[in-house]
């Protein structure tokens, strides 16, 4: 804990003046990185902190203004970050990168179908990749006869409360792929699943599109931060 000058601000101890066994690089060396918490981690990526703070207070800054849930990190943007006091846009950057890393290392591991049996199999298959973002994104899942996926494609990504959509460019990708079936994935960054006019108009057309095209369009997903909502489970399409 720092001392009190007489602004009333606390003046920092500097890193290399806490013990050594307290310090996230001695740590890390002594007992590794599964051993660090949240703060120390986070500490390490800023490698060091300001005129006020230490990089363990810094980082602890951070993390309480996004209620220590890393994941919030991931949803920041780069101006966002830079807002805090001493944390400047090279530190933001290696923060927001470490964060990507961890993220891209998580889902590499985590259960992605290979064959689409329902609706559930298409929302594991990308919510990683659009449940936590703050703005939308449209992608969608081509399959062969056998509901095998061929390829998962972003068609497009816009703002928080929609994004363009080309009927066209999904209609070509299922000619390239020669692809029988797709499925229709975009997330709601608010969280709520209803399907909008714009969500069912979209829908629709690209129905018809790739009904001309001998291509069926087994299903529309929209997922949320936690849930997810299917045309094809609520009889909408």
């Amino acid at each position: 804990m720092g001392r009190k000058n007489s602004d009333g601000v606390g003046t920092h101890l500097a890193m290399k003046s806490l013990e050594a066994q307290s310090r996230p690089r001695e740590k890390m060396q002594q007992l590794g990185a599964r051993n660090l918490s949240n703060t120390e981690l986070l500490a390490i990526v800023l490698g060091s902190g300001n005129s006020r703070y230490n990089a363990l207070e810094l980082a602890q800054k951070i993390l309480f203004h996004f209620d220590n849930r890393m994941q919030e990190l991931r949803r920041v943007s780069l101006a966002e970050l830079t807002r805090f006091h001493g944390l400047g846009t090279i530190k933001a950057i290696h923060i927001m990168a470490a964060i990507e890393l961890g993220y891209r290392c998580r889902t590499e591991q985590e259960y992605e179908p290979i064959t689409i049996l329902s609706s559930n199999d298409a929302y594991l298959c990308l919510k990683d990749k659009v449940s936590d973002l703050s703005y939308e994104e449209f992608w969608v899942i081509y399959l062969n006869r056998g509901n095998r996926i061929i390829r998962t494609e972003k068609i497009s990504q816009g703002g928080i409360s929609g994004t363009v959509v080309d009927t066209k460019i999904i209609a070509k990708m299922a000619v390239e792929c020669l692809a029988s079936n797709l499925i229709l994935v975009h997330n709601h960054p608010s969280g709520n699943l209803e399907a909008s006019v714009q969500d069912k108009q979209i829908t629709q057309k690209i129905r018809e599109a790739c009904g001309l095209l001998d291509v069926k369009l087994l299903d529309h997903i929209i997922i949320g931060q936690k849930s997810y909502k299917s045309f094809s489970d609520e009889g909408e399409l």
